[in-house]
């Protein structure tokens, strides 16, 4: 009787669908991830502001054969986040991955006399992950497993001029990335600061200066899923990003970015 009682809670747990939540997935990265999950048949919760947008891609994920819950909320209410993420925990399946995604960027506004721009930027970024990340804690230490990916970027690794705030941001998520890894390793839960370069999204396609290595969306995600698959710390893509514009990035004197504008 006990073995029987064994072998049918194997099973049960064996056909739990695995969960993925997702910020920022009405576009871009966030986007093309949902769907990518929905084709390995998970459970996704799909969070962002515009709840059209996730209507839409949850409409894809399931005719890619995924399931979908839709979460209009805005990452920088902590209690709305945390609500999402409550309900999310408790509907069936193994929680799996959480990607802290949402992000915005834009100028500085260095002459407008105002802070709003840059505050916006860095409360988004940074607090938005944050109000991602800590609901998920004490359920991924009870189960002692689970996987976080924080979207930093290349741009992480010096001050732009002109995009300081987003640079910073970005600088700081990859830095508590880091440091949460290092403090949760014990309960078997990891941290991948992801550091894309450029990728084809809505935050990209404003850009009027050129973009190096440019890189279509569903690469670009087939690369960040692999990465958090693997557990790693820091991921740095594409390679010429980490092997010849990051150096150069941190090495390179001032004069150089000032004649290019950056």
């Amino acid at each position: 009787m006990n073995a029987l009682v064994l072998f049918i809670d194997f099973s049960l747990n064996s056909t739990m669908k695995k969960k993925v939540f997702i910020t920022g997935a009405s576009s871009g990265i966030g986007e093309y991830l949902a769907y990518a999950y929905a084709k390995q048949g998970c459970f996704i919760g799909l969070v962002a502001r515009r709840k059209d947008r996730l209507d839409q891609v949850a409409t894809q994920c399931s005719k890619f054969g995924g399931q979908t819950k839709v979460y209009a909320v805005d990452v920088l209410n902590g209690s709305d986040c945390k609500k999402a993420i409550d309900d999310f925990i408790a509907l069936p399946g193994e929680m799996d991955t959480i990607y802290a995604n949402a992000g915005v960027g834009s100028p500085d506004g260095l002459s407008s006399g105002s802070a709003e721009k840059m505050n916006h930027v860095l409360s988004v970024n940074i607090l938005g992950v944050t109000n991602t990340v800590m609901p998920f804690l004490p359920h991924l230490k009870e189960i002692r497993k689970g996987k976080i990916a924080i979207i930093s970027s290349v741009a992480s690794f010096r001050g732009l001029a002109h995009h300081a705030a987003y640079s910073g941001s970005k600088a700081a998520v990859r830095n508590m990335s880091q440091g949460w890894g290092t403090a949760l390793h014990k309960y078997g839960i990891s941290f991948t600061a992801v550091c894309p370069g450029f990728i084809k999204s809505e935050m990209t396609g404003d850009n009027a200066f050129p973009m190096p290595f440019l890189m279509e969306t569903n690469v670009a995600v087939q690369k960040i899923m692999h990465a958090v698959d693997q557990r790693k710390k820091v991921f740095i893509f594409p390679w010429q990003m980490k092997y010849f514009m990051i150096p150069l990035m941190k090495w390179a004197p001032d004069w150089m970015f000032r004649r290019f504008g950056m």
